[in-house]
């Protein structure tokens, strides 16, 4: 059985094939299980995430895969068909190991995917379905996402507004987990960048919006927000550190007067600001106030445009590191796949000895010489050992076999003496 890795994502299929293939983190282990009787795959984990589903294990027909999930999710054969792709052997490593690093990702070097990998991998676990195979896998991928992310700029910088916002207060506020943070709005923007807050560990976050029940849906979704009205936006501003607008006002909805207003109740500690939204959300003018960091949707664009070029240049580098990642990976398997051949090798040598230590044994009891015996054991195991190589060189030598007669050559330490005779 090989290495196999087939699945569909946001390249190759639509949100609705997308949904209908997608797995629950609930319900994996029970799917995995059911899988591998179903296809008879001794080794399988399963990938999942909003853009991508993915199989990764080890069969010696992927149609089997292919027939059990077209069966389970009651999938139009054709519509399948031309949304799959499949990858086996050292393409499949080196496929998983992009994934895993954000190279596949719609979002170039996005970290969130790797997170999304481990819990593939413990899934798999969970179910049982993960043996010597995949593991040795997955830990290979771990260490090359390591390298990737150690020896590359791939995630060094921001590429979506909502992070890059979050990095920008990192830089005003070095520990945000002292920081309070006020969202103004309730929407999808607004949503992503209380994820990445709360992933830095901003100590606290209110939401002020028009309808409080969105409100107050989105503060339990980041979980521990408070939810308070738009109209209550001038008794919550003073506790900001950080605020990030988006909202769908024609106006701007905060102005000069009461940021200052908010800056004195603060004794004038700096605040941070940005106004995603279009049109504005804040005045201009308060860009005009001492203690005041405000940023608009257009200077994060282009800190957005410029990480895009860094993070494709570094892309590069990451690709390459990839390609030896797999290479080694690949080795190590090789060695892996020897081991068996040394093992039973060294058996078979260590049975010899001691067929040979038995007869010493019987020939010394007889009254034989140990000089005699020793020259008769040596001479045995020496013969027996170099039986099965010597029957192999005279048949690489009777076909004009070079490429093998020099591998062997090497493989026994030996210099070939006749090499020099054809130059």
């Amino acid at each position: 059985m090989g290495l196999v890795a087939l699945g569909i994502n946001h390249k190759t299929a639509s949100v609705d094939t997308r949904e209908k293939v997608a797995f629950l983190p609930e319900t994996l282990p029970q799917s995995l299980k059911e899988a591998c009787v179903a296809t008879g795959m001794p080794e399988l984990a399963i990938l999942s995430t909003c853009n991508r589903t993915e199989f990764y294990g080890y069969t010696d027909d992927p149609r089997q895969l292919l027939r059990w999930l077209k069966e389970v999710r009651q999938l139009n054969a054709e519509e399948l068909t031309q949304s799959i792709y499949q990858f086996s052997e050292a393409d499949a490593v080196r496929h998983l190991m992009r994934v895993a690093s954000g190279l596949d990702s719609m979002v170039l070097g996005e970290p969130q995917i790797f997170g999304q990998v481990k819990a593939a991998y413990q899934h798999a676990q969970q179910a049982g379905t993960v043996g010597q195979g995949l593991d040795r896998l997955f830990q290979q991928v771990f260490a090359a996402v390591k390298r990737v992310r150690t020896e590359t700029a791939i995630g060094a910088n921001p590429v979506s507004v909502g992070f890059a916002a979050v990095q920008l207060a990192r830089q005003i506020f070095t520990d945000l987990k002292k920081s309070r943070a006020l969202l103004v709005g309730a929407g999808e923007m607004i949503e992503l960048v209380g994820k990445h807050l709360r992933e830095q560990g901003v100590a606290e976050i209110v939401i002020a919006n028009r309808t409080l029940a969105r409100a107050e849906a989105l503060a339990k979704e980041l979980g521990g927000a408070r939810a308070v009205l738009l109209s209550d936006l001038h008794e919550v501003l003073p506790q900001a550190d950080i605020l990030i607008s988006c909202t769908g006002s024609s106006l701007p909805i905060i102005g000069k007067g009461m940021v200052e207003s908010a800056l004195r109740k603060r004794r004038y500690q700096p605040m941070f600001m940005v106004d995603i939204a279009v049109p504005r959300d804040i005045e201009p003018e308060v860009d005009e106030l001492n203690d005041v960091y405000l940023y608009t949707v257009d200077d994060l664009e282009e800190v957005i445009s410029e990480n895009r070029r860094a993070r494709q240049d570094a892309a590069a580098d990451a690709e390459n590191l990839i390609i030896a990642c797999t290479a080694r990976f690949e080795a190590d398997q090789r060695v892996q796949a020897a081991s068996g051949l040394v093992t039973t090798y060294r058996r078979q040598v260590e049975e010899l000895r001691k067929q040979e230590v038995e007869k010493a044994a019987l020939w010394l009891s007889q009254g034989m010489s140990p000089e005699d015996v020793l020259e008769r054991v040596t001479r045995n195991l020496a013969n027996k050992m170099m039986h099965a190589p010597t029957i192999s060189l005279k048949q690489a030598a009777a076909e004009r076999d070079a490429d093998k007669l020099a591998w062997a050559a090497r493989l026994l330490g030996v210099e070939d003496h006749n090499s020099g005779e054809n130059e």
